[in-house]
């Protein structure tokens, strides 16, 4: 593994109604740009449900947010859920560190945390 690698951001996508990994949802990470966000990569979860070098290397300081595909990832199983999207905003304040950002999803509820 290189230096590089240990930096940036990663997610893990749990779904918590069957305890299996989200496999292949889409995410897409933005940046908070002046007023605007601006979209820095998009990626799918991998079989074990994460998703590895989403910013393409370190971050720099500022806020960021990640938009997870759940409403159509569910319709894609056939499953009904409440929640067409969920968008988690974090802020990096030290962009030497890596960042994970967890999510654990049903269709009717999320939770995340700041992970390492």
């Amino acid at each position: 593994m290189t230096p590089t690698a240990d930096l940036g951001l990663s997610t893990h996508v749990l779904n918590t109604s069957n305890g299996l990994p989200a496999a292949d949802m889409l995410i897409r990470l933005e940046m908070l740009d002046g007023p605007a966000w601006r979209e820095i990569d998009t990626a799918r979860t991998d079989a074990d449900g994460r998703a590895r070098g989403l910013s393409k290397g370190a971050l720099r300081s500022g806020d960021y947010r990640l938009h997870f595909a759940s409403g159509a990832w569910f319709a894609e199983r056939g499953v009904e859920c409440f929640f067409p999207a969920v968008t988690i905003e974090f802020r990096v304040s030290d962009p030497k560190r890596h960042h994970h950002v967890p999510l654990l999803l049903s269709p009717f509820g999320y939770s995340t945390y700041r992970g390492s």
